[in-house]
């Protein structure tokens, strides 16, 4: 389906998408939003749909939408980070279909360009993996083809990564999706063979899709942006946050 409505301003940051659900997406991005602060841009993160909320002074409020918030150097509220936020925590239609809600595209799309006002650069947070229905005609994968943001790929390292991270590559550019890089977490500190992995990791999306490795990231007990931050590759970061932040930064 077609989402990209004419004549509205481009947006300027990456989308984050991940492998799977649980791979730490959200780690991910709100340590780009605390590499991107430190270079002096405006950061903004962006949670378009979270599924999954709890009570804070009163207020049902998303955990990673929080997470965005606070590593983000832009002061927004809670609802500018996550416009979108639903009680269940089980898959986003799910959830909205136990509320009576409708996810809204135009809504969503709206959300993310009113945010190019406060922000050089966005970060998007994508949902679970990289094609969640959001509707009975369509997904996250829509949405990310209707932002045209360059993708980054969180790999969560596990039994299996390999072949999930290559599907979801493939996924991404078949869909005109700029493929910018993956970025390799650690979610399985007893992981065996780690390092083989990473060698072929490393060497399949590069011969495959020219997907240069961003970071890695081992297991932190306590995965704070600024713990994730230095496993970040930061020269291969600069390349690409040079090309999407705004003219203006």
């Amino acid at each position: 389906m077609s989402m990209v409505a004419p004549g509205l301003p481009a947006l300027h940051g990456i989308f984050v998408a991940g492998t799977d659900t649980g791979v730490g997406k959200t780690h991910i991005s709100a340590a780009l939003l605390h590499w991107s602060a430190l270079q002096g841009w405006r950061s903004a993160g962006f949670k378009p749909v979270a599924a999954g909320t709890e009570l804070v002074n009163g207020q049902p409020v998303n955990e990673d939408v929080q997470a965005l918030r606070h590593a983000g150097s832009a002061r927004l509220s809670n609802a500018q980070v996550g416009p979108l936020q639903l009680q269940a925590a089980c898959a986003p239609q799910i959830a909205a279909d136990l509320e009576g809600r409708r996810i809204d595209p135009d809504t969503i799309l709206s959300a993310a360009r009113h945010l190019v006002s406060c922000a050089d650069v966005l970060v998007v947070e994508g949902v679970g993996g990289f094609c969640v229905p959001l509707g009975p005609d369509w997904d996250t994968a829509d949405l990310a083809v209707a932002m045209g943001l360059p993708v980054i790929l969180v790999i969560g390292l596990r039994l299996g990564c390999i072949s999930h991270a290559l599907l979801t590559a493939e996924a991404i550019r078949v869909r005109g999706l700029p493929l910018a890089g993956w970025i390799a977490n650690t979610i399985n500190p007893d992981m065996a063979h780690r390092e083989a992995n990473l060698a072929s990791l490393r060497h399949e999306m590069m011969r495959r899709h020219q997907a240069p490795c961003l970071g890695v990231v081992p297991w932190l007990d306590t995965p704070t942006p600024a713990a994730v931050t230095p496993h970040l590759d930061a020269a291969a970061l600069q390349k690409i946050f040079d090309r999407i932040t705004l003219p203006s930064s």
